[in-house]
């Protein structure tokens, strides 16, 4: 039975802050921003070749950091600059990019974590400090897990210590796939057996309110301190809100597809690059985390065995699943075929079309291609 590996980062906050922590941090950050200032000026984006050609200067400036901390500032480095290439690409970044955030990426040589023991033992230039973190219930299962690299953050809530855990799972070959079209308000389930089901989410209406509340905080207050801190609680009830939301759909998700052991999903990753309708509808559909639905999905199904593959999301709302032709709008989110006469809900045809992109893949039959 094939395997894959399910990654998933969990957070720990520790219980107090030794001394030398801040100096640890804006050490690390002052090595990341010389960093940046190189890659900016010579145009680097490979770690590879940035650590070659800085990493000996480094050291004998910094002789008293742990190597390895030189080897994450330079991974930290160089993903900075390709992020801002990517940005600057398309005309969303000017002047020079720097880091002014309280970070320390963390491989695995410079921390161990003891979930047994609650506590993570840090490599500083003092020495091996241990630090210990609050438990939590959700830590326990990652007892079996691998453990990654993690990033050491500080906020106004305290520091930290986000770890990635790894696993390896078997994964069954699919009987077949269940085709699942995401949208802002609800999601819809193309079944093996020709029925379709639609679950209602509201995170449409969960995010306006939410964004509807910070508004009026912003109109009523100037800025400062009390404004950011109403605005921050509010964003947090909304995350949280979400989350909890993501994973009670996630399961029920599973629960169906699990007798089929496959399900598909769109590629949204570029969606956003291509929203170009109004200011209203560009701000809601930024504001849709439909990665982290699909994400918290994905690794579900797997964590059961269940295979999830990717298909292209061309024209899966706007072809016919019957014949391939073109549809037409007919009334409110209903579409319809001039050619062979279906009429159907769009996000129907959606979750239908996808289901049959990736039986396409596996080589399985399906209607005729579409004519444009």
């Amino acid at each position: 039975m094939p395997s894959e590996t399910i990654k998933l980062t969990a957070k720990f906050k520790l219980k107090e802050i030794p001394e030398g922590l801040d100096e640890l941090f804006s050490t690390y950050r002052e090595i990341v921003n010389l960093l940046i200032t190189y890659v900016y000026k010579n145009n680097i984006t490979s770690f590879i070749r940035l650590k070659k050609e800085t990493y000996h200067g480094l050291r004998k400036e910094y002789a008293e950091l742990q190597s390895h901390y030189i080897y994450t500032a330079c991974q930290m480095a160089a993903a900075i600059y390709k992020s801002y290439r990517k940005r600057k690409r398309k005309r969303k970044a000017n002047g020079k990019p720097v880091f002014k955030r309280e970070v320390v990426m963390l491989d695995d040589y410079l921390f161990k974590l003891s979930l047994k023991k609650g506590v993570v033992k840090l490599s500083t230039p003092n020495g091996r400090i241990v630090l210990e973190f609050y438990p939590a219930k959700y830590h326990e299962k990652f007892a079996s897990w691998r453990v990654g690299q993690a990033w050491l953050i500080k906020t106004q809530k305290g520091v930290f210590i986000n770890v990635v855990f790894s696993k390896e799972v078997e994964v069954r070959e699919p009987e077949t796939f269940v085709g699942i079209d995401l949208n802002e308000n609800n999601i819809t389930l193309s079944l093996p057996n020709g029925k379709f089901v639609q679950i209602i989410t509201h995170e449409r209406e969960i995010r306006t309110g939410y964004f509807v509340k910070r508004r009026k905080i912003q109109r009523k207050l100037k800025a400062g301190k009390r404004r950011k801190e109403l605005l921050e609680k509010y964003g947090e009830r909304e995350r949280n809100r979400l989350t909890d939301l993501y994973h009670k759909l996630a399961n029920r998700i599973v629960e169906l597809a699990k007798k089929y052991g496959g399900i598909a999903l769109e590629d949204l990753t570029e969606i956003r690059d291509s929203i170009h309708y109004s200011v209203k509808m560009n701000g809601r559909l930024h504001r849709w985390s439909f990665r982290k639905l699909q994400s918290i999905i994905e690794y579900k199904a797997k964590l059961k065995g269940i295979k999830v593959v990717f298909v292209n999301p061309a024209y899966t709302s706007s072809l016919c699943p019957i014949c391939g032709s073109r549809l037409s709008p007919n009334g409110h989110r209903v579409l319809r075929c001039s050619n062979c006469g279906l009429e159907v809900d769009r996000d129907v045809v959606g979750s239908w079309n996808i289901r049959l992109k990736v039986l396409k893949m596996w080589g399985v039959t399906v209607p005729p291609k579409a004519t444009r």
